[in-house]
């Protein structure tokens, strides 16, 4: 595994193109300006380093010279660490601890439901994990609205979970059009609209939003 990974003068992500977990990776990488090379793994045949590397053979993964990381919240909080500027994370440890709060819940109740979504089986399956998650996402209305950003007065790895997710919404056939739904569509433009999302996006996900 070691002699693998020395091969590697460049960080490397092994990243699928259309997945939520690795689009945050990659929005944090584009948001610190970070050099890395992006391996694409879409299909059923995977990298041989990827086998090599990761037990569980799944992406995204993270390898940084003899390191490889592959759980997305391990690697996005690792690449805030290991590349301070700009911080992603603030450094109360109060406030700190409620943002991994929230990556936890994010991940638990939208990225699960988005999951749940994409495997169904039968309509009638999907139809009622799209019901919840949009529930869940309009019972954050107030959250959107109070702050400039999720919780904080600046951009931050929260963003960087939630912005994918409200991108893949139109391809989940969620609507979010209604009234009450302006503060969360007002944040999601904003998010769409930073450089560094653009620049995250895969030529796939770029066609996931009309």
């Amino acid at each position: 595994m070691a002699l693998i990974a020395n091969r590697r003068s460049v960080m490397t992500l092994f990243s699928h193109p259309t997945d939520p977990h690795s689009h945050r990776v990659r929005l944090v990488l584009s948001e610190k300006s970070i050099n890395v090379d992006i391996v694409d793994v879409d299909g059923p045949t995977l990298p041989e380093d990827l086998l090599d590397l990761n037990p569980y053979h799944s992406v995204p993964t993270l390898v940084d010279r003899d390191l490889v990381l592959y759980d997305s919240r391990v690697i996005i909080e690792y690449l805030d660490e290991r590349f301070p500027h700009p911080p992603l994370m603030p450094v109360d440890p109060v406030t700190r601890a409620q943002f991994r709060l929230a990556l936890y819940r994010i991940e638990k109740d939208w990225y699960a439901l988005a999951a749940d979504i994409e495997e169904a089986r039968d309509r009638k399956t999907a139809n009622r994990a799209r019901k919840i998650l949009r529930e869940s996402i309009m019972s954050s209305a107030d959250v959107f609205r109070a702050k400039p950003y999720f919780l904080s007065d600046e951009f931050s790895l929260v963003d960087c979970t939630i912005a994918p997710m409200l991108w893949r919404l139109p391809h989940y056939e969620i609507d979010l059009s209604a009234a009450e739904a302006k503060p969360i569509a007002k944040y999601a433009e904003a998010m769409f609209e930073r450089p560094s999302f653009r620049a995250s996006l895969t030529e796939l996900e770029a066609e996931l939003r009309p």
